[in-house]
């Protein structure tokens, strides 16, 4: 995902959620029963290949990097004209839509993992097998759990552009006022659990909570259900695992924490999102991802914070999600198109993106800048849980079941349900949803 200030972040979830079941829709409904694109191979290009391309993005804070890419990738490809067409997230998925259903996708264009499989699936986008079989691009060069995101069925479509896992972000002024000791790298849920409660039972009279709950699989949720085992989906995509000891387990952590007090409750969520609460001074901990670091770094907290791996449980685990290049099966252009995406896909590129601040670059090897971004701050260890990172879990229709999650899982966190009742309930008709991809 893109790395924007958490409002806009948040609000993306929302969006993602409406969009992408009429999304479905429209895309499956109008296929004609498309299957998944095979590989035409590839071969890379003359140097004085003539033709003119479009490159569809929804980060404008991106585009300086990208243009600079663009530039190099003129220096081998002089003769090849890209068009840069930025379309905020807001609008991006309805545009691609409507390109999709009329067979007018961009040459080459983002996709994320929520979307990635629907798109796959129904023949809209370009393997990249030709250009992996031709050495063009190696995956082995970013990480595995990535890679994984952009397979479908053994099938590899996307490149991976960037990256983001999730830390423990933490304010040390908070810490020392309380009397508690900062987090460390062998912390566990006990060690979370039992700061944050002494930080909202010392700190009381300030309004100030131990950590802030949220309610945001990628952030929260999933990250634990991982660490305790379990699954929210099962490797062969046909069943859910929120019905499972594991994912209860992963569940009760946040639901525990909210109703002892150490977080805030939900509906103070609701009003005010966790990274508000955290960028505000109000709480000592909140669980955030890699892209944080631009927002904390512009507010009142700034000079007081530092972030952690996340408090293991039965395993250690971080949810990894990425943007991926991908060419779009019927392009007029592939040749030059696929050109571009392997260039993108370099080192030399990937290492310009990363040194313009852009993103952390996908290409292991690449991301110092960003490690360095943030000086008294250990970004590192965002890098770091690329070792034990699990994909952001999706599906062909990941949109219908976020949409179940999304209704069912707000009376857990506010207490309204119990987490057995709710959990069994999602299964149920998360399934379903599985069973009719």
């Amino acid at each position: 995902m893109t790395h924007s200030p958490f409002r806009r972040r948040t609000s993306r979830w929302a969006t993602a959620l409406a969009a992408g079941v009429g999304l479905t829709v429209a895309i499956t409904g109008c296929s004609t029963g498309e299957t998944p694109a095979e590989s035409e191979g590839y071969s890379a290009p003359d140097s004085d290949l003539t033709a003119e391309i479009t490159y569809a993005f929804w980060d404008a804070t991106q585009q300086d990097a990208i243009e600079a890419n663009i530039a190099g990738f003129n220096e081998e490809y002089p003769n090849i004209t890209v068009n840069l067409d930025v379309t905020p997230w807001e609008g991006y998925w309805t545009k691609v839509q409507t390109q999709a259903t009329s067979d007018t996708l961009p040459d080459l264009f983002w996709l994320n993992g929520p979307n990635f499989q629907l798109y796959a699936s129904n023949g809209k986008v370009e393997p990249i097998t030709g250009a992996v079989d031709a050495g063009a691009i190696d995956p082995a060069n970013y990480p595995e759990s990535l890679v994984d995101l952009y397979n479908l069925d053994g099938t590899q479509y996307g490149v991976p552009k960037d990256f983001d896992t999730i830390g423990l972000w933490f304010n040390k002024e908070i810490f020392e006022q309380a009397g508690v000791e900062t987090p460390t790298a062998d912390w566990t849920w006990d060690d979370l659990k039992s700061a944050s409660q002494t930080i909202s039972d010392e700190l009381s009279d300030e309004g100030i909570y131990g950590v802030a709950a949220g309610m945001d699989g990628q952030t929260t949720y999933y990250n634990t259900i991982f660490q305790a085992g379990g699954e929210v989906v099962s490797e062969d995509g046909t069943t859910s695992g929120y019905d499972s000891d594991a994912d209860r387990e992963g569940l009760s952590l946040w639901t525990d924490l909210i109703a002892s007090g150490a977080s805030p409750s939900m509906p103070q969520l609701t009003d005010t999102p966790a990274d508000q609460w955290f960028t505000s001074g109000k709480v000592g901990m909140f669980y955030g991802g890699s892209w944080a670091r631009a927002a904390i770094g512009d507010s009142e907290v700034k000079d007081v914070v530092d972030v952690a791996p996340l408090p293991a449980g039965k395993e250690q685990a971080t949810v990894i999600h990425g943007v991926s290049n991908v060419v779009a099966a019927n392009s007029d252009n592939k040749q030059a198109a696929q050109a571009l995406q392997v260039y993108l896909a370099s080192e030399e590129a990937q290492t310009e993106q990363g040194d313009l601040g852009a993103i952390i670059p996908a290409f292991t090897g690449t991301q110092a800048a960003f490690a360095e971004s943030y000086p008294g701050v250990n970004l590192q260890v965002f890098l770091d849980a690329t070792a034990y990172a699990r994909p952001l879990p999706v599906s062909k229709n990941s949109a219908a079941w976020n949409a179940v999650e999304a209704e069912l899982l707000p009376d857990v966190f506010s207490g309204a349900t119990d987490v057995d009742t709710a959990t069994t309930d999602l299964a149920a008709q998360m399934t379903a949803l599985l069973a009719k991809e």
